[in-house]
């Protein structure tokens, strides 16, 4: 796990529902904890793209259903800047389901990647069918 290039703002805070984007039978997610989080006394833990998150599956198959997973989050629609200057938004909040280690569980990821993530997650890149 590499650092992040850009700045990217913690916009997803905990308890945030987030589409998963991969094929490993969730469809809605919910953020309990963010793994690494450092931050100040009543502050609610947040993440931002590339950011290795607990989660726990709110909508999908019965067997992924009330367990907790750790998930990658590969867009958000809050903008941020890359060091370029240019400016990135998504349309929705995404996640992929991983293990510990941030290794996909599914096999194939719908929609964009953003690219601050696919470096950050070698495996995740390789899956992924677009990366921005």
């Amino acid at each position: 796990m590499k650092a992040i290039p850009a700045s990217i703002p913690r916009a997803l805070p905990v308890g945030a529902q987030l589409v998963c984007a991969d094929n490993s039978g969730a469809r809605i997610v919910e953020i309990i904890a963010v793994r690494g989080y450092k931050g100040v006394r009543r502050r609610y833990p947040s993440a931002g793209i590339g950011d290795l998150v607990v989660v726990t599956v709110k909508k999908g198959t019965p067997d992924m259903r009330k367990q907790i997973h750790h998930a990658v989050i590969i867009r958000q629609r809050k903008e941020y800047r890359r060091p370029d200057g240019t400016r990135v938004k998504f349309e929705d909040n995404a996640a992929v389901i991983t293990d510990a280690e941030g290794n996909p569980k599914g096999s194939e990821i719908r929609g964009a990647v953003a690219r601050e993530a696919a470096e950050r997650f070698m495996k995740i890149a390789s899956i992924a069918t677009v990366l921005v």
